[in-house]
């Protein structure tokens, strides 16, 4: 079972959060931050992955810390729950659309971290969340799961909408990658036998 466990506390935030690869899309999350609670539900959900997540943040600040440190977690438990990557398909695309919004996701779990992110918000608040943040939360979980990732909004209007469509194609995205490939389980997809 592939599945990792992380505790990381700061002067700014104290986040708990577990994963499980092998798990059914559940999520128990609580990060202060409505918008972040619906949007890592939504990872879970379409990834299958199972995450627990408690998150205690300077919010009187604004959600700069706290999104950025979720990311953090994330990537890190992500990357302990991989292992070696043995048997992983290792790259995932998915493009996503949710109404007027279209988004791509591509990524590889290479162990080289890269983010490239082109998009436009036009809002800057969602409730106590800051758009802006976005970027910030997948440029840690690439850095941190050691991933290659490209997110491209092909064309959107409502930034909900937009910021939505990214979390659902990073995850259906991440779904594809982190699955095992049966015929070549004991294998590691690089020439260089190394990720």
């Amino acid at each position: 079972m592939r599945q990792s466990q992380i505790k990381r506390i700061t002067k700014e935030t104290s986040i708990e959060m577990s994963l499980c690869l092998e798990g059914t899309g559940q999520a128990q999350v609580d990060t202060g931050i409505g918008f972040m609670d619906h949007m890592f539900e939504l990872l879970a959900f379409h990834s299958g992955i199972d995450c627990i997540v408690k998150c205690q943040g300077d919010l009187k600040v604004d959600s700069h810390h706290t999104v950025e440190d979720l990311g953090i977690v994330f990537g890190e438990c992500l990357k302990e729950a991989l292992g070696d990557k043995k048997g992983i398909y290792r790259y995932g695309q998915m493009a996503i659309p949710m109404d007027e919004a279209l988004v791509t996701t591509t990524l590889d779990l290479s162990g080289r971290p890269y983010l490239v992110y082109q998009a436009q918000l036009p809002c800057q608040h969602l409730g106590n969340y800051e758009t802006e943040m976005t970027k910030e939360f997948f440029k840690a979980v690439s850095d941190h799961a050691l991933m290659t990732l490209h997110i491209v909004e092909n064309y959107g209007e409502n930034t909900h909408h937009i910021i939505e469509a990214m979390f659902k194609s990073f995850a259906r995205a991440l779904k594809q990658a982190i699955c095992i490939d049966e015929k070549n389980r004991e294998q590691i997809v690089s020439s260089k036998g190394v990720l």
